[in-house]
């Protein structure tokens, strides 16, 4: 091992809550797998009213073009989701994973917070489930934690809060 090696990143220490993959299955049904299934089963049926002669070519390219992405979408993207999404609130940062296909990490120090939102959608209202916005002063984004508990959404939001008033820097 070398003495100059890079520091290695642990991932964030606390999951989001186990419900947001539910949340993020029926997501998935309403805005990609859903119609893409829809758009199969309404090609197929006009095919088999009208054009009868092209449903063995099409019901394959169906198949392959729009059901089978749609249902690797529907039962993948959840779990992936589940298994990256993380957080984590430290003395001097905060810190959250998430992505699937292309997962980020940012860490954000508490000296650069601006704001904090908590925002919750009907669906995540449904499970109990909020995303907390953590918005700093850089221009690499905001610090988003989706898919917490409604109430360890408020509580984090108000530790941030009180954080990022205890720490001294530029933001304040």
């Amino acid at each position: 091992m070398s003495l100059h090696a890079a520091p290695r990143l642990r991932p964030p220490r606390h999951q989001v809550d186990p419900r947001a993959r539910r949340w993020w299955t029926v997501q998935a049904l309403l805005t990609v797998s859903g119609p893409m299934l829809l758009t199969a089963v309404t090609l197929a049926g006009l095919s088999a009213l009208f054009f009868a002669g092209a449903l063995p070519w099409l019901a394959p390219l169906l198949l392959v073009v729009l059901v089978a992405p749609a249902l690797a979408y529907l039962t993948l993207m959840p779990r992936r989701r589940y298994a990256v999404h993380a957080w984590e609130l430290g003395t001097h940062s905060v810190y959250a994973a998430g992505g699937w296909l292309w997962q980020q990490r940012r860490i954000a120090p508490l000296s650069r917070v601006q704001t904090v939102d908590t925002v919750r959608g009907p669906l995540q209202a449904r499970y109990g489930l909020a995303t907390l916005t953590v918005t700093t002063a850089s221009t690499a984004g905001d610090v988003k934690i989706s898919g917490i508990r409604e109430a360890d959404a408020e509580e984090l939001a108000r530790l941030i809060g009180e954080a990022a008033e205890t720490v001294p820097g530029d933001a304040a």
